[in-house]
């Protein structure tokens, strides 16, 4: 089980990371795209994972914003030079055209909503992300 909990939401983000975590699920921490990263500095040895809106919250079928890109790169940065281990997931705006570049960039998760169920074959949409996601992880390495 994963709980994810966004950080504009409570003043006491630890603890409340901690309180997810005793109850036996993954403790996970939302941010925005244009709240900064240091507002979750703090909490990074402690969560299982962090989710960046790539998209404002509200609805399906926004567009890609593609500075968070540079959020999950800084990020991934974070975690190799504290040898941390949460995983960077990605939510919003994800397309077959961005996918590349959010895998490059370090996303461990990504989450696609319209660009599979808007279409009228969502497993052939699935296929193609995923494909396009493996590739631009097989060139990374």
């Amino acid at each position: 089980d994963c709980v994810s909990v966004h950080q504009e939401t409570t003043p006491h983000l630890d603890r409340t990371l901690r309180f997810i975590q005793s109850e036996g699920a993954r403790a996970g921490v939302v941010l925005n795209p244009s709240t900064p990263l240091s507002a979750i500095e703090h909490a990074l040895e402690i969560c299982d994972y962090v989710l960046l809106m790539s998209v404002n919250p509200g609805f399906g079928g926004q567009s890609f914003i593609p500075y968070v890109l540079d959020k999950v790169r800084a990020l991934r940065q974070w975690r190799e030079r504290r040898a941390l281990e949460f995983l960077i997931e990605i939510d919003g705006g994800v397309s077959v055209d961005n996918i590349s570049k959010i895998a490059e960039a370090g996303a461990d998760w990504i989450v696609a909503g319209s660009s599979v169920f808007g279409e009228t074959d969502p497993g052939a949409a699935f296929g193609r992300l995923s494909q396009a996601a493996r590739d631009a992880v097989a060139r990374a390495v």
